[in-house]
């Protein structure tokens, strides 16, 4: 046997990737992993979802922010938080949740090879090695290899003053004012943990809205309570050109409206770029969109039929937990294993401060799809539980089809929102209506309970 030939060769090692060659793996097919040794679990573990989930929780505990319900709004767990406060809990969870990545794969016999990839033909792939290159031949290829935060031409980076996503745990002190330039998901999640540090913050997004694909009164209600916290939101305005201000050692943004905007630190947040170009794509048949993106058919096969490509290469929803199933699928696809997946409930969860979850349709989409809903609402402030926990400003909305009661979206906002979205998601998987919810027993006291507050609320409008 050719000891360089495998049935999948996986290029990259982030969700996708793992899940795709693990789920290969255990088909019983030979399965080989590349990538660069310090990014083994991928973007996800090391720039990505791991860090900055981790930085939430550290700036939540050590800010005081869950507690200031019951001691003040100036209360804190430790005065003049630094970098390294912060640092010490990403690089304890990251170390950890590597060691649990190896030893999967480990265990599951697929090989690891450490070096960057690119294709010589469709079936051959070269990898870049310290000890020089070596030459993978593959009966079926996956493409998992992530994105990096996309830079603009007219934005002088410097990792310092002027940084991307990836850069912002590169900050030598945490400063007091902090320009956010775009107001996605990843823009809007850091400046809400800044603003809960204190810090001036100040979003700027040539949009005139924000997040539409969530629902508006969520939205609305996320921008009040971070307006609360001092951040201040520059939404319709361009950014035409970045400097850093010798005279007043600041970094200025010009706005296409003629404003200028000063803070000690601008983070830029506009968009992702996939790591394709690194591949040698046209090599392989395969072309790329502006941005790197791959398209996919629904078995996430590509335009050669032996190349599949999953994760955050090819786009939205660029969910870790989407991305797993993604690979998962690809990696029994392609060996013709049958695999079922209910990706049509899809949850989404958004780290910002409030924390934000949701499943199904929106009031906006079921409004232009010109579908009649009705909601059910629960305030956390109703909830014993969110007392105990200091949370009065969540809330939990269930849309629903009046005549069957079948459940359409569910929609929450507060702590612990991305845990409990997926009581909602079992129910709607399972076609269940809002009678579950009101004859369902909860734990008293949760969040939980949330459902059968805002079940009892719909019904009672009907």
């Amino acid at each position: 046997m050719n000891e360089n030939h495998y049935d999948l060769v996986v290029i990259g090692s982030g969700p996708a990737g793992q899940k795709g060659a693990i789920a290969a793996a255990k088909l019983g097919k030979r399965v080989a992993v590349i990538d660069r040794q310090e990014m083994i679990g991928g973007v996800s573990l090391h720039t990505g979802t791991i860090p900055s989930k981790t930085l939430r929780e550290a700036v939540l505990y050590l800010s005081g922010f869950r507690q200031r319900s019951f001691y003040g709004k100036d209360y804190t767990l430790k005065e003049n938080i630094s970098i390294s406060d912060l640092a010490f809990r990403i690089e304890t969870v990251l170390e950890r949740e590597l060691a649990v990545v190896r030893a999967q794969l480990h265990r599951n016999g697929i090989t690891t090879i450490y070096g960057t990839a690119r294709f010589l033909d469709a079936h051959t792939i070269e990898v870049e090695t310290i000890e020089g290159p070596v030459i993978l031949n593959s009966d079926y290829v996956l493409i998992a290899c992530g994105t990096r935060p996309a830079h603009s031409p007219t934005i002088p980076f410097d990792g310092k003053r002027i940084i991307d996503s990836d850069q912002l745990r590169q900050v030598e002190k945490i400063p007091r004012e902090v320009i956010v330039v775009g107001a996605g998901v990843i823009g809007l999640e850091y400046a809400s943990m800044l603003a809960a540090l204190n810090i001036q913050v100040t979003i700027i997004d040539q949009r005139p809205t924000v997040l539409d694909f969530v629902d508006s009164e969520i939205i609305e209600a996320l921008g009040y309570h971070m307006r609360q916290q001092g951040a201040i939101f520059r939404l319709g305005e361009k950014v035409v050109s970045v400097g850093i201000d010798e005279k007043k050692d600041r970094v200025e943004a010009l706005m296409e409206s003629g404003k200028k905007i000063h803070g000690e630190v601008l983070l830029y947040t506009v968009g992702r770029q996939a790591n394709t170009d690194l591949l040698n794509l046209a090599a392989a048949g395969i072309a790329a969109e502006a941005r790197g993106r791959i398209s996919v058919n629904e078995h996430y096969q590509t335009s050669v039929p032996h190349i599949y490509a999953a994760g955050d290469v090819i786009g939205f929803p660029s969910l870790a937990a989407s991305s797993m199933e993604q690979g998962r699928i690809a990696g029994t696809q392609m060996f013709g294993a049958v695999t079922r997946s209910t990706c049509e409930y899809l949850p989404y969860g958004i780290y910002t401060i409030p924390e934000i979850s949701m499943i199904g349709k929106t009031e906006q989409e079921l409004t232009a799809a010109k579908i009649p809903y009705e909601v059910g609402v629960a305030k956390y402030e109703e909830l014993a539980k969110a007392q105990m926990l200091g949370d009065e400003t969540g809330l939990l909305k269930i849309l629903f089809d009046p005549p069957s009661l079948k459940v359409l979206g569910v929609h929450a906002m507060g702590e612990r929102a991305a845990e409990i979205i997926h009581i909602g998601q079992a129910v709607m998987a399972l076609g269940g209506t809002m009678e579950y919810f009101r004859d369902t027993v909860f734990n008293y006291p949760t969040l939980a309970e949330a459902y059968k507050v805002a079940a009892l609320n719909g019904l009672n409008k009907l």
